[in-house]
């Protein structure tokens, strides 16, 4: 297959903070991310600021209104820290902004390029669910750190081994799945991975639907979750309520070492769903053969699950804000192509017993 316009991979997410100084010094200090780069009132930007932080591939860019009016400014105050923008590297910017349009994307910004002495970065942007944006990027033409009125910063964090984003999961309204679903599929050319029904995916009390879209070269996964109907609020009713509307869920990213990554993690003080002992009781009867210790999995509470193509091991952190919507999941694949389907009862159960103790879990 073939997406719509030539997508080499994930440029980098955006997020937008309250304080995008005081929540980038977090995730140098708890995830290991370093600094590297910054833009501001010093650099020439004069209606925000923002630090661009990498990890092995990924690249978080956390920015900050400067300015009361700024446009974010009242997204910021409905949803909190959030992610707002999902960038694409793409060959060319012109012609995936306008073939994106053409297919039924709505514009974000037209095409503009940005240039200074370094170079030129072209980019442009498209809308999908909630306010989350899809930028997309060229700085071929650029020899520059990432773009124009970005300076190097130096403060490197203590790595805890995170290589780059296995896949970015988004929430959207009810019955809202397949449309989104269909929006990748015309916009973007994705296919469909695989799809999860409320059989899967559900517990005595609450289930969602999700459906997992993938670019053509394989590189970038987007699994879509709606609600569907239970016995109480599902997690993802609780996204939408305090999130304000559909958005990002979570970011997957890869280790090739897990254990130690979440035990640096857990050093970090991370905090993490907690998983029954039980959960372990008859695991390996369930995956088969590992490579890693029982006991050291279930010590630190990571989860497995196997499919044809191998097996993979995950955890997932609890909310990292206020708020109960953006948390983050830790994987590491040994040849496994799936997403943890067998995980998902105990996911779940995790997640109530979290709803719970928030006193979110019982419908008003």
């Amino acid at each position: 297959m073939a997406d719509t316009f030539p997508i080499r991979d994930i440029d980098h997410v955006r997020f937008f903070c309250g304080n995008a100084k005081h929540t980038a010094e977090w995730y140098r200090r708890i995830f290991g991310f370093d600094i590297i780069a910054y833009s501001g009132l010093e650099t020439g930007s004069k209606n925000e600021a923002a630090y661009l932080l990498q990890q092995g591939s990924i690249r978080l860019l956390l920015c900050s209104p400067l300015v009361p009016d700024h446009p974010i400014a009242e997204m910021l105050g409905r949803h909190g820290d959030f992610v707002r923008d999902i960038a694409m590297e793409v060959d060319d910017v012109d012609e995936a902004f306008a073939k994106a349009t053409e297919r039924g994307a709505e514009p974000a910004y037209e095409p503009k390029t940005l240039e200074d002495d370094f170079g030129k970065v072209r980019i442009a942007g498209i809308k999908t669910y909630g306010d989350v944006i899809h930028s997309f990027v060229n700085r071929d033409q650029y020899s520059g750190l990432f773009m124009p009125t970005f300076q190097p910063k130096n403060r490197p964090g203590n790595s805890v081994g995170l290589e780059f984003i296995d896949h970015i999961v988004g929430n959207v309204e009810w019955n809202g799945m397949n449309k989104w679903v269909e929006w990748y599929k015309n916009v973007l050319g994705f296919e469909q991975l695989v799809h999860f029904d409320d059989k899967d995916i559900s517990t005595e009390y609450t289930a969602l639907m999700s459906k997992v879209m993938q670019s053509g070269n394989g590189r970038i996964k987007f699994p879509i979750n709606e609600p569907a109907e239970g016995k109480k609020k599902s997690q993802i009713e609780e996204y939408l309520e305090f999130h304000g509307g559909a958005g990002v869920q979570h970011i997957a990213m890869h280790t090739s070492n897990i254990i130690e990554t979440i035990k640096k993690l857990r050093e970090n003080d991370v905090e993490f769903l907690y998983v029954p002992e039980t959960y372990y009781d008859d695991v390996l009867d369930r995956v088969g053969q590992i490579d890693e210790p029982i006991a050291a999995l279930k010590e630190l509470g990571i989860l497995v699950d196997r499919d044809d193509e191998g097996y993979l091991l995950q955890l997932f952190t609890r909310p990292i804000e206020d708020r109960p919507t953006l948390f983050f999941e830790i994987i590491q694949r040994k040849g496994a192509k799936s997403f943890g389907k067998g995980n998902f009862k105990a996911l779940f159960e995790a997640i109530e017993r979290e709803q719970m103790r928030r006193g979110t879990l019982e419908r008003a």
